[in-house]
């Protein structure tokens, strides 16, 4: 098991931002959930979110359907999460627990993002989905003992996935935010490239003056949990 120094300070720093009162969950985050997760959600089923954002969460809020969601975070019982682990590595779950696994805004802080993945893939059940969401687009987020790791588009997450054992369902990076603004011709909305760079300029704006627009691209993936214990590995 490892447990460093790095794991502690890295979730001291995250309850130093929640006690302040900045919103964690960038707006395009919420809207690419709403848009493409939303739906798999259904009352009775089983739910663990990792590193979620509130009690309840952001995702639970918009979800607000009867199901059980429970919650795992490293060293911080600010939250009270159903689950503290000592190892972002290794969770306090047996296997084949949740029919969704959910996380959003935490793989780019997690340097071996291949162990950890696989460890999402082992607490769902069989048949079951992981819904990860991850930025692309958003700045660099370094603090002390926060690590910022990855950006990741669905090529490489689509990597991630087969080498858990689990099944690419879909995956898919965009902007919603730009998707709502119908005044831009399609073809304009249409260029993600263009559109990225237009982020670095938005996104000072929304900080620091409130503006109402961010304009990050978040790439939105499911995998699912093949039923043949031979195609699933830890």
């Amino acid at each position: 098991m490892e447990r460093s120094g790095f794991h502690e300070q890295q979730f001291s720093v995250r309850l130093v931002v929640i006690e302040k009162g900045v919103i964690c969950m960038h707006r395009n985050s919420r809207l690419i959930f709403e848009k493409h997760g939303k739906k798999f959600f259904k009352p009775g089923l089983s739910v663990l979110e990792i590193g979620p954002d509130g009690s309840p969460s952001t995702y639970q809020k918009i979800v607000g359907a009867e199901m059980r969601w429970d919650t795992l975070d490293v060293l911080t019982t600010y939250l009270h999460p159903t689950y503290l682990a000592t190892d972002q590595y290794v969770y306090p779950i047996p296997n084949d627990t949740y029919d969704i696994v959910v996380s959003a805004n935490v793989i780019e802080h997690v340097p071996k993002i291949w162990r950890w993945f696989a460890e999402l893939a082992r607490v769902c059940k069989p048949g079951g989905i992981v819904i990860t969401v991850n930025p692309v687009s958003w700045h660099f987020h370094e603090a002390p003992g926060v690590v910022d790791c990855w950006r990741m588009y669905p090529e490489g997450m689509k990597a991630l996935v087969e080498d858990s054992g689990m099944e690419m369902l879909s995956s898919t990076w965009e902007s919603v935010e730009y998707d709502r603004l119908k005044f831009l011709p399609q073809r304009v909305r249409a260029e993600k490239r263009f559109l990225m760079l237009l982020f670095g300029l938005f996104w000072p704006f929304s900080k620091v003056l409130g503006f109402p627009f961010e304009g990050a691209f978040d790439t939105f993936t499911v995998a699912r949990k093949p039923f043949s214990s031979n195609g699933y590995h830890p």
